[in-house]
């Protein structure tokens, strides 16, 4: 193994919602596995509209429901983030484009992946955006996002055991 900790982006388009929550749902795993100092967490959103927010209060809400509390402030994603992250994880096909439209060069588009392929029970190809829904889509993206960061971090000390 590596001394260096892998490092994981998490992209959405506000990072208020699904970005922060999935940073502080992988990082409750990471604690909880005692991993603190082989993975280092992140998230940004594409856009700017929500730059120093705390996460959304419905959001928090919900993942305060699975004892997961949600930290953070809103930032936006940099082309420099691209180089600095070993894997960007992104919310949905929207992000996804516009995380790649920053590598103008194509040289970082094997870093950047589909949150959901990591889901080992949903069938989900995208987290959806609870923003302007109930609450029960708010839970929804929490149990999503559970999902898909335990199959994330099964991944992560996968590829990190075959680092020499």
């Amino acid at each position: 193994m590596t001394d260096q900790p892998y490092t994981l982006l998490f992209v959405c388009l506000g990072n208020i919602c699904r970005s922060p929550s999935a940073e502080n749902i992988m990082n409750h795993l990471i604690e909880q596995h005692n991993l603190r100092d082989q993975i280092v967490c992140d998230s940004a959103g594409t856009a700017s509209y929500h730059v120093g927010n705390l996460p959304d209060r419905r959001m928090t809400a919900a993942a305060a429901k699975r004892g997961i509390p949600l930290q953070g402030r809103a930032r936006q994603l940099e082309p420099h983030d691209l180089a600095e992250f070993d894997l960007i994880l992104a919310m949905d096909q929207e992000n996804y484009d516009n995380i790649l439209a920053l590598d103008r060069q194509g040289r970082y588009q094997h870093k950047v992946k589909m949150m959901c392929e990591f889901c080992r029970h949903h069938r989900d190809k995208e987290v959806p955006d609870p923003y302007y829904g109930g609450a029960e889509g708010f839970n929804y993206v929490i149990d999503l996002l559970l999902d898909a960061c335990e199959g994330l971090l099964q991944y992560v000390l996968k590829t990190r055991q075959g680092v020499s």
